[in-house]
């Protein structure tokens, strides 16, 4: 049966194959945080799509396992470096018929010192050179796997603006890779036979090289379909996938964007290594009157004109309740005053920002004459015109 085409690792996460690993880890947390299933609850598409970055992630991110992918386009688990298996020596490559030893034989007379053909060259060499270097890769497998400490974990939480403002506690599931209970994270047993995960207990697997597809023995069991001494819960994995409920406490202040660390409550680290952390994204709402920006609180005003042209003392509001703001005569429509420290408490430094008050004048209805009549005489008294100089600048 053919197999199903592999994914380009590399346009998954949207990079390039050059990539440094700061890139792969975030591009992997952008990505991860779009089609996360709690962003998308519900949509199927998200989900494959979050699954698909977090299988690219899984082999760019790691070093060995990244050489593979880049050499022979895919990844075999089994074929790399501190991942176990049998002697990849004795694997069975099943070509569907296609026989490869006229290719086999020029590349050993070519490299016997005799004469070879260019189309003879090019084919027996390339792929001499591939198998004997994916046995070669594979033949490191049999080192011992080393202890690797867990991955982060990020996830993004909406809060109210109040909340935001004077703290608050939020329970969120995470879904994380936690220590097996029966193998405690060693990925073996003294004992037992279980089903290769691998391959499923069918002692084969499909890969595809360009556009060749062919079965290979399963390197990880040897194409028995069984492994033994594997702890059957884990896989031999040494973790298991579970949801926790985590507390967190968002302390009074946490602006928008702002990335909480809650220590050791990421994946669990593989043979005992030290598990990751979980950073928590605060994402603030709005509020129909104050606009934050950073510490600082922004609102707006109404004032008469009669307050705009001979002054006032006003009440305006602020996040801890009223307070008195001096108008100066002659204050015109959007003109910006500051109360200080009226703001919010930064979290880290403790220092306060302000409050920031734009006035705009607004112009009652005017219903009867006497009030009119009463604006001609004010207007003649101050014939300034304020568009002086206007069309000058056109």
């Amino acid at each position: 049966m053919a197999a199903k085409q592999k994914q380009d690792y590399y346009k998954t996460l949207g990079i390039k194959k050059g990539a440094s690993e700061d890139e792969i880890r975030k591009a992997y947390r952008r990505l991860a945080r779009k089609y996360h299933p709690d962003v998308n609850p519900g949509d199927k598409n998200a989900e494959e799509r979050f699954k698909e970055v977090q299988d690219a992630h899984d082999v760019l991110k790691d070093p060995k396992k990244r050489q593979m992918y880049d050499q022979y386009g895919f990844y075999a688990p089994g074929a790399y470096p501190g991942a176990g298996g049998p002697d990849p020596r004795a694997t069975d490559f099943n070509f569907g018929g296609f026989d490869f030893s006229e290719f086999a034989g020029n590349a050993r007379r070519g490299q016997q010192g005799q004469p070879r053909g260019a189309g003879a060259g090019a084919a027996g060499g390339g792929f001499s050179d591939l198998f004997s270097q994916f046995f070669r890769s594979a033949e490191t497998g049999r080192e011992q796997a080393k202890p690797k400490a867990g991955e982060d974990l990020e996830y993004t939480v909406e809060i109210d603006f109040w909340d935001a403002i004077r703290g608050t506690t939020v329970r969120i599931n995470v879904q994380r890779y936690e220590i097996c209970p029966q193998c405690h994270g060693v990925g073996q047993l003294d004992s037992g036979v279980s089903v290769c995960p691998e391959c499923h207990g069918q002692g084969q697997v499909n890969q595809t090289v360009g556009a060749m597809r062919f079965n290979l023995t399963c390197p990880r069991c040897g194409g028995s379909g069984q492994l033994r001494n594997v702890c059957p819960t884990c896989s031999g994995d040494g973790r298991l996938s579970r949801t926790e409920s985590v507390e967190v406490r968002i302390p009074p202040g946490a602006q928008n964007g702002s990335r909480l660390r809650v220590p050791h409550k990421g994946n669990a680290g593989a043979l005992g290594a030290d598990p990751g952390d979980l950073y928590i994204v605060t994402r603030i709402g709005d509020h129909p009157l104050f606009k934050r920006q950073g510490d600082d609180i922004r609102i707006k005003a109404p004032i008469t004109p009669a307050e705009a042209v001979l002054g006032a003392k006003i009440e305006v509001p602020t996040i801890e309740g009223r307070a008195i703001l001096k108008i100066p005569p002659g204050s015109s429509s959007g003109k910006t005053f500051r109360l200080r420290e009226r703001g919010v408490t930064n979290p880290r430094t403790r220092a306060r920002g302000d409050q920031f008050v734009e006035v705009q004048v607004v112009v009652p209805a005017i219903p009867d004459e006497n009030t009119k009549e009463l604006m001609r005489e004010f207007a003649k008294l101050n014939p300034e015109d304020p568009r002086q100089g206007l069309f000058e600048q056109v």
